[in-house]
């Protein structure tokens, strides 16, 4: 069952928030071997659904989240709960406050299952370093989930909860999301309140929901957005309805195929997305193919800002207590030490430009359409892959299609659209000019009603 199909369930009384909650949790100890969460909250979530049913029956509902079970991925603070960032570092943490996200959540009568599992301190994008051991992939538990929100791909997926927050810095929100066949959100950078989110990489970080559907992830979407004075970085913006284009006709709507994008993508997930382009044919939309300038040079400053900002975030903790680090995470932050300051301060400078640049093609097109994904999930661990006759290390690879948008800002949607002949997910990527996440959800909702994915 879907969000809004669930929350639809409890108005009609075909089953309580209490019955929803109590599945979940069972779903959760049944499928513990997929490491999905490092903490549950069994006995806030039942209390918690008894007071969402008390209210529903009276008519007091708050919106389509009113009982809803959600996973909050473990480096968002929550009041009261366990906050580990998968690291043995905060181990113990227990925050007395709730990220906004969390906030405006709880506000909307969503009812917190418990913390999902993430790659330690959400900067790794395989989901298999993490204080409580990898997260492994609702398809097949031998492969990686794709990180860093690991956690709350696997939880939606198998049913623990109906939507998740994710974090995404390179692509840790669309990464799992595509390795675990859900659909996954990275916003307008801005558009959502990164306040009470440990940070990864401070311009790149970006929060958004994980849903089993488009217009559950929409729906989501409209509860998380608005200024937040405690986040520098927050958007004024006007409230809309990211819903809205839902159901509207794509009829002579142009979608552009970035060259960038396609390179040494493997054969499989090739032939997935070809569907994808006949299907959006088929329903009317323009296809052409595109140069976008600029990218290579945005591709290599995503990669220097994150390992700058990175640092920083860590440098005092590396220093003090460095040994308590995944080994693997501490050599990449540590890598990261001796980056000459000017190429930071290049990346910055730049940023303006090639976003624009970037932007240019939307003056000509309305979405942009690549794979999620080049490669298929790999096994836990796997550090290197071979696409064709192409030799790359995975972490490279499964950032390469994703990390550009979260230096230039664009919103990002990830969907679901198949499998492989292993049985493993695909999935394609829509990006749009800033803020149009309301037309991604249009372009993405006409796909999933068309393939009933």
């Amino acid at each position: 069952m879907d969000l809004l199909t669930l929350s639809e369930s409890f108005i009609t009384k075909k089953l309580s928030p209490k019955e929803s909650v109590e599945q979940c949790l069972r779903n959760i100890k049944d499928n513990s071997t997929y490491n999905a969460f490092v903490t549950i909250c069994e006995e806030e979530a039942l209390e918690n659904a008894r007071l969402a049913e008390e209210e529903i029956s009276k008519g007091n509902i708050k919106g389509s989240l009113h009982g809803v079970p959600v996973a909050i991925k473990d480096v968002i603070f929550t009041d009261g709960i366990r906050t580990t960032m998968g690291s043995r570092l905060f181990e113990d943490f227990v925050p007395n406050f709730n990220a906004t996200v969390v906030q405006k959540l709880k506000d909307a009568g969503a009812i917190i299952i418990g913390k999902a599992n993430t790659h330690e301190f959400a900067y790794g994008p395989t989901g298999d370093r993490s204080l409580i051991g990898p997260c492994r992939n609702p398809y097949n538990p031998n492969k990686m989930t794709g990180g860093s929100s690991s956690g709350s791909a696997v939880a939606i997926s198998k049913d623990m909860a109906y939507a998740a927050l994710g974090t995404d810095t390179g692509g840790s929100i669309r990464i799992p999301a595509a390795a675990c066949g859900v659909v996954g959100m990275k916003p307008t950078f801005g558009l959502v309140s990164k306040y009470g989110v440990y940070n990864t990489a401070y311009t790149l970080d970006h929060v958004g929901p994980m849903t089993k559907k488009v217009k559950d992830n929409a729906t989501m979407l409209n509860i998380l957005v608005g200024y937040d004075e405690k986040d520098p970085h927050s958007l004024h913006k006007a409230k809309e309805d990211y819903t809205r284009l839902i159901g509207q006709s794509i009829v002579g709507k142009k979608i552009a195929l970035p060259s960038y994008y396609f390179k040494n993508i493997d054969p499989e997930v090739s032939k997935a997305i070809e569907n994808v382009i006949q299907l959006y044919q088929d329903l009317g939309a323009m296809i052409e193919e595109v140069e976008i300038q600029g990218i290579e040079d945005i591709a290599k400053y995503q990669v220097i800002t994150i390992q700058a900002e990175a640092y920083a975030v860590h440098e005092t903790n590396i220093r003090q207590r460095g040994y308590l680090y995944d080994e693997e995470l501490y050599e990449r932050l540590q890598s990261s030490q001796n980056l000459p300051a000017y190429q930071y301060v290049l990346a910055q400078q730049q940023r303006m430009e090639l976003t624009n640049k970037f932007n240019q093609v939307f003056n000509n097109v309305d979405i942009l359409l690549t794979p999620s994904l080049p490669i298929l999930p790999t096994d836990i661990n796997q550090r290197e892959v071979m696409i064709g006759d192409h030799s790359e290390s995975v972490r490279s690879a499964v950032l390469r299609l994703t990390a550009p948008t979260n230096y230039t800002g664009n919103p990002s949607l990830s969907i679901p659209c198949g499998l492989s002949k292993s049985g493993l997910p695909i999935a394609f990527q829509l990006i749009g000019k800033h803020g149009s996440e309301a037309t991604l959800y249009q372009f993405g909702d006409a796909f999933e009603q068309v393939t009933k994915n």
